[in-house]
């Protein structure tokens, strides 16, 4: 089976199933929106007479539940139009985000417009209705601005691993007041794996919080390290070799490709002297009980680190134990 189609083809599958997903929405509002549109014209027939003083009230109420429907139903066309058209995840997401949003601000727009007669009462309501709403929801308020900010600064995206204050996962949705992440790590894990819990914090805390953002769109890499402990008297040179061989053999060429495209960004930036060394290194450390600490640092995809440190680390001890009079391992209980 070809594991790169069968990856490629489940967006596929969740993309068609999204399209037809909406064109029954739109099928579902496009009907109701006849139906208050029939309704409204047997009342200006005169052929109902159950509401009495009324009747001026349930017309402009099915007008706007008309206009309404239509609002609803472009909007579900509008959003398959988005789902074809957007090449990326997180584009697609924000964008019918806010396309529901300004249906919702549209269609109440409409529906103050048919139910107000004066314009400048209607003003006034809404204004002493959004005063009062000011006060009692802060807090949600808040969050939206956040909301916002994320949309227009892009601290990160769906998709994307971060971590706020405590915590850490993956960012599954953004809504207006609150963000969903998909833990990895946590209480009962020691690795970076997913633990199966979700969190969700309050959009306010970008304000508030420093956010690290583990899979920045312009290198979505981070570096990371694996120590191996060896005799004084093993071969140093002898076992950095084998380990920069397997490291580069498990890697691929392309993560050297990575570290050139890394040393770039950098030059781009004012830090200057940045010591870039070649990929991948390892240095030394004297550690204090009996051995020798070396440490083989490397480039690698955030969500794929914890599978490919065990891959590291299994491959590479297979290649030492192969030769038991260069790579000495430390015979103390200590270790």
């Amino acid at each position: 089976m070809d594991i790169k189609n069968t990856k490629s083809s489940k967006p596929e599958k969740a993309t068609t199933k999204n399209i037809r997903h909406k064109n029954i929405w739109f099928g579902t509002w496009l009907g109701f929106a006849l139906i208050f549109l029939t309704a409204y014209f047997l009342l200006r027939l005169s052929v109902f007479h159950i509401f009495g003083g009324y009747l001026d009230l349930v017309k402009k109420c099915l007008l706007g539940a008309f206009f309404s429907s239509l609002i609803l139903a472009a909007s579900k066309i509008l959003e398959k139009i988005i789902l074809k058209r957007a090449h990326r995840r997180h584009v697609s997401y924000n964008l019918i985000k806010l396309l529901r949003l300004m249906s919702i601000l549209l269609i109440c727009f409409v529906i103050i417009t048919f139910l107000f007669k004066n314009w400048y009462t209607a003003a006034v309501s809404l204004g002493l209705i959004s005063l009062i709403l000011g006060f009692a929801l802060q807090t949600p308020i808040s969050s939206f601005i956040g909301w916002i900010n994320i949309l227009i600064r892009a601290p990160y995206h769906v998709g994307d691993r971060i971590q706020i204050e405590e915590f850490k996962g993956d960012v599954v949705e953004i809504n207006y007041l609150d963000t969903t992440l998909w833990e990895f790590g946590g209480d009962y894990l020691t690795n970076d794996v997913p633990s199966g819990r979700l969190i969700r914090f309050p959009n306010s805390m970008v304000f508030e919080s420093a956010i690290y953002n583990y899979s920045w769109q312009k290198f979505p890499y981070i570096w990371n390290e694996i120590p191996f402990h060896v005799a004084y008297e093993s071969d140093l040179g002898f076992i950095t070799d084998k380990i920069k061989t397997v490291a580069r053999k498990e890697l691929g060429k392309e993560m050297e490709a990575n570290i050139e495209e890394f040393k770039e960004l950098v030059k781009q930036t004012p830090v200057d002297e940045l010591d870039i060394k070649e990929y991948p290194f390892v240095s030394y450390r004297i550690n204090t009980n009996t051995w020798v600490e070396l440490t083989l640092t490397y480039l690698v995809e955030p969500k794929m680190a914890s599978g490919t440190r065990s891959n590291l680390i299994k491959k590479i001890l297979e290649e030492l134990v192969k030769y038991p009079d260069k790579a000495m391992f430390p015979k103390s209980n200590a270790r």
